[in-house]
């Protein structure tokens, strides 16, 4: 097994987010701080690969089901339960989606993952344009990932 990579400036290369449904990282193991921010262990969509993976950034998708400007937070709902955006008054482009009945999605870093996770944005965007596939499609773009992931 290989360990992780190395830029060409001797920096560890970031992981590329996975994606991942609420209910995965609320049912999640062994969630520990590593150099300063939450890796969770995970249980792998689908029958192929067995095994868990660890997450420390994902991305997600979701409904906006309320939005709370004041605590820089949103709440979003995906096909299997709610999860907090913190930091979203920062994020880029981030305003527009911010409106309920949206679906948007969120790459973020894990900041807890129970009772209900949370997540820190990193980036938005707005898909509510063909939410309709999105949200049919969301669930086995999760499983295909997480069974081609190592």
């Amino acid at each position: 097994m290989s360990g992780p990579s190395v830029s060409s400036t001797g920096e560890k290369a970031r992981k590329p987010p996975v994606k991942v449904l609420s209910s995965q990282l609320r049912e999640a193991k062994g969630c520990a701080a590593v150099s300063g921010k939450p890796e969770c262990s995970i249980k792998r969509l689908g029958l192929g690969k067995p095994g868990s993976l660890l997450v420390s950034v994902v991305w997600m998708q979701g409904t906006v089901v309320e939005v709370q400007p004041d605590q820089n937070t949103v709440l979003l709902l995906d096909e299997t339960g709610n999860f907090t955006v913190s930091g979203v008054n920062s994020i880029p482009k981030g305003k527009p989606c911010l409106s309920p009945g949206k679906y948007v999605m969120v790459m973020g870093v894990i900041q807890s993952h129970s009772p209900e996770p949370v997540l820190r944005a990193v980036k938005m965007a707005d898909l509510s344009d063909k939410a309709a596939i999105h949200r049919k499609m969301w669930k086995y773009e999760v499983e295909d990932l997480q069974q081609t992931l190592p």
